[in-house]
């Protein structure tokens, strides 16, 4: 599934945390206690979870990625695609829904 158009937020029940070289997400309500609850993210999702604003759509994010990084178009999609979905998963990302003019 693409979710090119898609805006998405974060969950203000998820922390982002930058520890020694390590970049993870944990839940500051449910599950907090259980290590399986703590996420470690690449340096790429990373960069993707600090843009997921609300604002910018998927498809935006997939260019900071093709223009930041050696990825092609169809790559990037792909990779953000499927991190997306995990993240929704979990619950730590929700999509915004459009507004109605």
């Amino acid at each position: 599934m693409s979710w090119t158009a898609a805006r998405f937020e974060r969950n203000g029940e998820f922390i982002f945390r930058h520890i020694a070289d390590e970049v993870i997400l944990v839940p500051i309500r449910q599950r907090v206690g259980d290590l399986q609850s703590i996420y470690t993210l690449t340096p790429v999702a990373a960069r993707i979870w600090e843009s997921l604003d609300g604002a910018t759509s998927a498809g935006a994010i997939a260019r900071q990625l093709v223009e930041e990084y050696e990825v092609t178009v169809e790559q990037a999609d792909a990779d953000l695609n499927e991190l997306l979905q995990s993240l929704r998963e979990i619950g730590a990302i929700r999509e915004v829904a459009e507004e109605r003019a």
